[in-house]
């Protein structure tokens, strides 16, 4: 297991990676409802504007720059709660700034070299995106003996001092007066990175991958949760940060819940936004995850419309609108039962949690998270049904997968006569 994060650099994971596009936080919420829709993990970093433009930025100046992360719950819970029924178009024109969390401890810029074991730590503490430099001369360090970087042995990088800042900066600092070509040239890396290069190394992690994960202490128990008779809007006083998902449960005996759905960026990330708003606003929370049907809908829930083309007619302009009324299907369920009042039991669908068992070895999670394009996976009981236990984000698998003493280098020892024995065995 050592050799697999201590040879590798973050550098390994850029290959392939486009170039960033700074979504600045003057830009609208329509524009970034369209923005999430083609990024990872359902969220886009949000940027402040550079003051001076084509002038030299160093690593602090942009960290600072650096504002947050917008995911679709955020956005639907603002459009939820700001009365945007009333002004749709008023309520999409509203810049990020007002909607996005501030949090600049999300996102780090760290140099190609770093060692993905550093990495690793730097999300396990809750860095969500690396921002990498896509030098041109970078073509990659798929080595065995990554931890050698430029015939220097790489050390343990801290991207919040400013000595680190300096190395990195001076290490790409051009030549002559131009620092804008390669240097303002970057790529992100999501934790959802991360899981794919782990995951294409399993054979180099065994027997780690085969463990169960409560085996591991990978099940988080500290989850966010609505119960389903519970208006749905109430989800959004509390929205978690990691993963961002409110399981909604129904009470079953004694301190045990069952799992019928969730409301979670991930869930919502392609969905239409203004119709997921109205459901939040207006529906319990099991009615949200349930499904309501169109002809259910006009029958016992209150009128209204929403116009799934508003966002494009007001990039283009205006033009013609067509309103329809609600559908769980707008926001990508695909209800089974007609009504709220029908057994669970029969809840199947697109709108089903994904879940896996207390047992369920580390391996097929996290293929059950890159599969389904999951931020996270509920955790039920073996015999019973569908009972919640906890769940098991990104962070919960890097911590699993790290915390091996295998994986850490002795601190009697050094790198050189570490990697010396790992070579002669």
């Amino acid at each position: 297991m050592a050799s697999v994060f201590l040879y590798h650099v973050v550098g390994d994971l850029t290959v392939g990676k486009p170039e960033m596009v700074e979504f600045c936080e003057t830009e609208t919420v329509d524009a970034a409802i369209r923005a999430i829709a083609e990024s990872t993990e359902g969220g886009i970093p949000v940027w402040k504007k550079r003051s001076h433009v084509g002038m030299y930025e160093s690593n602090e100046m942009r960290q600072q720059r650096f504002v947050g992360i917008l995911n679709s719950l955020d956005i639907v819970a603002f459009l939820a709660t700001s009365g945007c029924f009333e002004d749709q178009e008023r309520a999409l024109k509203t810049p990020v700034s007002e909607v996005v969390v501030p949090n600049n401890s999300l996102l780090r810029q760290v140099d190609p070299g770093t060692r993905l074991i550093d990495a690793l730590e730097m999300m396990k503490q809750g860095v969500k995106r690396l921002l990498v430099i896509k030098s041109g001369g970078w073509k990659g360090m798929s080595k065995r003996f990554s931890i050698l970087y430029n015939g220097k042995w790489l050390k343990n990088i801290d991207t919040t001092s400013s000595s680190n800042n300096n190395l990195s900066t001076n290490a790409n600092r051009p030549s002559s007066s131009s620092t804008t070509s390669s240097r303002d040239k970057f790529c992100c890396l999501s934790r959802e990175d991360v899981i794919r290069f782990i995951i294409g190394c399993l054979g180099a992690l065994a027997p780690l991958p085969l463990s169960s994960i409560s085996s591991l202490g990978a099940i988080n128990p500290n989850y966010s949760s609505i119960d389903a008779s519970l208006p749905a809007i109430e989800a959004t006083h509390k929205l978690p940060g990691d993963p961002s998902a409110v399981a909604v449960v129904e009470h079953v005996m004694g301190d045990q819940y069952k799992i019928i759905g969730e409301i979670s960026a991930s869930r919502l990330w392609k969905c239409d936004h203004l119709a997921a708003a109205w459901a939040l606003a207006n529906l319990s929370a099991g009615q949200f995850v349930m499904g309501v049907e169109d002809n259910v809908a006009s029958r016992s829930l209150p009128d209204f419309s929403v116009d799934p083309n508003v966002g494009n007619n007001l990039v283009n302009g205006g033009g013609s609108t067509r309103l329809r009324k609600f559908s769980s299907r707008s926001i990508g369920f695909s209800p089974t039962s007609p009504s709220f009042g029908v057994s669970r039991s029969m809840y199947r669908g697109r709108s089903a949690p994904l879940t896996c068992k207390f047992t369920s070895s580390l391996a097929a999670v996290m293929a059950q998270m890159l599969s389904h394009r999951a931020t996270h996976v509920w955790v039920i009981e073996d015999e019973s049904d569908d009972i919640l236990v906890g769940v098991v984000g990104y962070a919960d698998i890097l911590a699993a997968v790290t915390k091996q003493p295998a994986t850490i280098i002795p601190a009697n020892r050094t790198a050189e006569a570490f990697v010396s024995n790992e070579i002669q065995t």
